[in-house]
């Protein structure tokens, strides 16, 4: 019997509804991605919150509503790739 792997992903390829843990965020060392990674860490997107997709838009669209913690954020898929979740099984 082989156990099933889950591997991680960033948060932008986290199926909808479906629970995770963050593992890791990757923060860029300069740019103006820097300060948005530097903003989401403020806003509690830090290694072991649990989080989920709880709507995308139309067609699989942006914005994503990301639920951390108690609070739903509107996040654009850039935004989420630098998120690196463990999906539950």
């Amino acid at each position: 019997m082989s156990a099933h792997v889950i591997k991680n992903l960033p948060l932008d390829l986290l199926p909808e509804r479906r629970w995770a843990t963050v593992c890791d965020v990757t923060i860029p060392a300069t740019g103006v991605d820097h300060e948005l990674v530097l903003r989401l860490v403020e806003l509690g997107f830090v290694p072991g919150e649990r989080v989920r997709i709880v709507a995308e838009g139309i067609g699989g669209r942006e914005p994503m509503a990301v639920r951390v913690g108690h609070t739903t954020f509107a996040l654009r898929r850039h935004e989420a790739s630098f998120i690196i979740v463990e999906p539950h099984p």
